[in-house]
């Protein structure tokens, strides 16, 4: 069985505090005992995790010269989603809101993709198996626990699933640049799926197509797109100050 490496002290500690038999072995720097990872550590060893230390350069190449804080682990892999995981994820759900991914390949932009979703209480990512980011140690740091906690379900194919969303009565909401109006003219509420395309490129034909209307967040400078993780939070966030209100 693959396993993981996960690095940085939010990623551990989403992955202690929701499967700690995940763990296999943990590599902390050698030295560092700060207040920070002693809670980390002292719950690691009482659950029986190895714990080894190890220098700088060894911790800098077992997270791939990522931001590592001092802590890396190697995991079993969590659980893998797929689109037979949906209707158990959206069964008792009245109001769900969802994020579709399409062509979002930088595990950065995916890992803070993944940190919105969360704070904006997605139920689940849905990404196409192709053209997507893999979860990998990077995506799992930069999206600071989330990764641990929101579902990211990979897909065969993504028009299908969209249709099938549909079926179910969910909304979906696409962003384009070509859209005739913009995000705040829309309506967010009710059972909803926001699909962000990737940068430049946007969504695919056929997952543009399937849409139930495009909108597109207006834009008063000089540049013509933002950072797909950005424009996430963006329209997340205004369908959750309409849900709200």
């Amino acid at each position: 069985m693959r396993n993981d490496m996960i690095f940085g002290i939010h990623a551990v500690s989403a992955v202690l505090g929701s499967d700690p038999a995940r763990f296999i072995e943990v590599f902390v720097l050698k030295g560092r005992q700060d207040e920070r990872l002693l809670p980390l550590l002292n719950e690691l060893q009482r659950l029986g995790v190895t714990i080894q230390q190890a220098g700088r350069k060894a911790l800098d190449d077992k997270a791939d010269g990522g931001s590592h804080q001092g802590i890396v682990a190697r995991v079993k892999p969590g659980k893998q989603y797929n689109e037979q995981d949906l209707d158990d994820l959206l069964d008792g759900k009245e109001n769900p809101l969802l994020l579709i991914l399409d062509g979002v390949t930088d595990p950065h932009n995916l890992g803070a993709c993944l940190r919105n979703a969360d704070a904006a209480g997605v139920v689940a990512i849905i990404v196409p198996k192709d053209r997507a980011a893999q979860l990998n140690a990077t995506a799992s740091k930069v999206a600071c626990g989330a990764a641990e906690v929101v579902p990211l379900i990979r897909v065969t194919n993504l028009a299908r699933t969209m249709r099938a969303l549909q079926e179910k009565g969910i909304w979906i909401v696409g962003t384009a640049g070509e859209a005739t109006h913009d995000l705040y003219q829309s309506k967010l509420t009710g059972p909803l799926a926001i699909v962000m395309g990737a940068e430049g490129e946007g969504m695919r034909r056929l997952t543009r197509e399937t849409c139930d209307d495009l909108i597109k967040i207006p834009m008063a400078g000089t540049v013509s797109s933002l950072n797909v993780s950005v424009a996430t939070g963006i329209c997340l966030f205004e369908a959750v100050r309409q849900r709200q209100g």
